[in-house]
């Protein structure tokens, strides 16, 4: 099965991002990575990171390490029709949802992350989807032309496309920016850059940067 080893944000103090990571989040697996970079960059870069966590609790506890971390408040964490969840932007821009399937749970928190998702924002998410699908990626979850999620190996970092526009409805911004995406997607699907311009490289080429 192809999945994401791994993904690589591009930031401007790389420094200050790991920390921000391991502060805010605990991720230190080398899931997320992060690279300095000075490429220009505008608005909503078209992708946003999801933690899935066990239950509300878990989404409380991230969101406010993450605003302690420095981190600025999109959607305050709140219930919805899909679960319990909020949205931050890290001080690097990145954004991040947190969110738990359940509405309802009151149990303390246990401060374990289930899953990491990077949801891409596309133009044509069908068309995104065959491109995928010929590269290697096996979809699991489609939802028309709306949304699509591919299958993913255990402890890697799964991959769902999202219409560009809804993306940044759901995570409280506009859809509008310009520049690069400062992301690098990286795994054994090889080097390529997809229809909307997000890049892939290979383990090898990303450890080389």
């Amino acid at each position: 099965m192809t999945s994401i080893d791994h993904v690589t944000l591009e930031v401007t103090d790389a420094t200050a991002s790991d920390t921000f990571l391991t502060t805010a989040f605990g991720l230190a697996d080398g899931r997320i990575r992060v690279r300095a970079t000075g490429t220009p960059t505008t608005g909503f870069r078209g992708f946003t990171l999801s933690l899935v966590v066990p239950r509300p609790a878990d989404v409380d506890a991230l969101v406010d390490a993450a605003v302690a971390a420095g981190a600025a408040t999109l959607k305050p964490a709140a219930r919805s029709l899909w679960g319990y969840g909020g949205v931050v932007q890290a001080p690097d821009g990145t954004i991040w949802q947190v969110a738990s399937s359940k509405k309802k749970d009151p149990g303390p928190a246990t401060g374990r992350i289930d899953e990491i998702v990077l949801l891409l924002g596309v133009a044509d998410v069908a068309a995104s989807k065959r491109f995928y699908v010929d590269h290697g990626l096996a979809v699991a979850k489609s939802f028309g032309s709306k949304y699509v999620e591919f299958a993913s190996e255990s402890g890697s970092v799964k991959l769902a496309l999202y219409k560009r526009r809804g993306l940044a409805k759901v995570a409280g911004v506009s859809p509008d920016g310009t520049g690069s995406h400062r992301i690098t997607i990286g795994g054994a699907a090889g080097a390529f850059t997809d229809p909307d311009g997000f890049a892939w490289a290979t383990a090898a080429e990303t450890a080389s940067r």
